[in-house]
Order: structure tokens, then sequence, then C-alpha cells
């Protein structure tokens, strides 16, 4: 099989070198971007743990701290989120402060994933660029040609000829079975970063809620004519 595809790869003639620099750059991307994804969402999950006991507890103090640490993408976005607590700022305040960091992070999850496709493509055309050459060659070899072997030589002109297709078709199939999974990945990211967006505004608001619960009661117990405590 080895000797086969050498073979093959060597009658495809000049135009099989660039479509195999293409698989090899989009394969290069592909892994490069499965390791940034799956560290990410590794990441993610990880800072989510150590967040969820501080915003809890309301300690939005040690929680900011440990988002601001983070490299991890939900720990950028919560970190919007957190300068707005604490400051007099409405929830509505705070889901927007979270959409800016998820509009900022969601181009870094993106990146050069959509170089595969545009590669796909390339492969593609290149393969049928290098298989219209070849026939315009093998056209070209065979007008002088002895008559009785002009059959045999067309034929295996464009036997050759139609390895540049071939090789374009099995570069461009795998480039676009990775692209289609990893954006998959990222849209799994993105889905989880907004469910994460989701909880934390909830928790935030829980917290202000019971905060002012607390603050009312403490004011309801005040003798009359006594200032509240600061």
């Amino acid at each position: 099989m080895f000797t086969t595809a050498i073979e093959f790869f060597q009658n495809g003639g000049f135009y099989m070198y660039p479509i195999a620099f293409v698989l090899a750059l989009g394969i290069a991307i592909a892994i490069e971007r499965f390791i940034v994804l799956t560290r990410e969402r590794v990441r993610n999950r990880q800072i989510w743990q150590d967040l969820q006991p501080a915003l809890n507890a309301g300690d939005f103090r040690k929680a900011h701290e440990i988002a601001t640490r983070s490299q991890a993408a939900l720990g950028r976005m919560v970190a919007y989120g957190l300068t707005r607590v604490g400051a007099g700022r409405r929830a509505e305040d705070i889901e927007l402060a979270l959409e800016e960091g998820l509009m900022e992070i969601l181009p870094r999850l993106e990146k050069r994933t959509g170089y595969l496709g545009m590669f796909a493509n390339i492969a593609t055309l290149l393969g049928l660029l290098g298989t219209i050459i070849g026939l315009i060659s093998a056209f070209a070899a065979v007008a002088n040609a002895n008559p009785a072997e002009k059959a045999n030589l067309l034929s295996q002109s464009i036997a050759v000829a139609m390895n540049t297709t071939a090789f374009g078709l099995i570069a461009a199939i795998p480039l676009l079975i990775l692209f289609s999974y990893l954006q998959s990945r990222t849209t799994e990211i993105v889905d989880s970063l907004e469910m994460a967006a989701v909880k934390f505004t909830n928790m935030i608001r829980k917290v202000q809620m019971e905060r002012e619960v607390a603050q009312t009661a403490q004011a309801a117990r005040q003798p009359a004519g006594t200032a509240p405590r600061a």
C-alpha cells in the first residue's frame, strides 16, 4: 500500500505538492485548535468549581481575585461582571458586562478554524486545475503521436491527470470533517459560557436580594428614633 501511494503521488504531477502542503497545513491548524479548545474546556470547568463557593457565599471580592488570576475564558468573562457588582449597578449592567466579555472571548475561540473550510475548497480546486492542465498536456502530446499508439497514450495520460482530482478530494474530505468537528466543539464552549453567565447573574441577584431582605429586617428591628447602624 505504501508503494502504491508513492506511485500515485509521483504520477500526479506538480499539483500534488501544493495539495499536500494545504493538507498538512490544515491538519496542523486542526491539531492546534483541538488542543486549545480542549484546554479551554477543562479550564472553564475548573474555574467554575472554584468560583461557585465564593459566589454562593456572597464573597465577591474573593471571586473577583479568583477570576482575575485565571487564564480561562470563563474567568475573564466573570471578571467583567464582577467589576459591576457592589457599585450600585443594576442586574442589567452586569448582564451587559458579561456580554461584553463574551464578545471579546468569542474571536479567540473561533481563531483559524475558518481556514479549514477554505483549505478544503482550495484542495478541491487545485485537484481540478491539475487535472485540466494534465489533460491539456495529454492531448498536446498525442497530437503528433503514431495513430496506433494514440489511444493507449491518451488513456495513460488521462489516468495520470485524474490523480490530482482524486488527491484533492482525499485532502478536502478530512479537512471538512475537522472543520465541522471543531465548529461543534467551539459552539459547545460558547453555549457553556452563556449558561455560566445566566447562572452567575442569578447568583448575584439571589445574594443581592438576601442582603436587601436582611437590611430591611435589621431596619425594622431598630427602635423608633434610633439611627440604623452603618
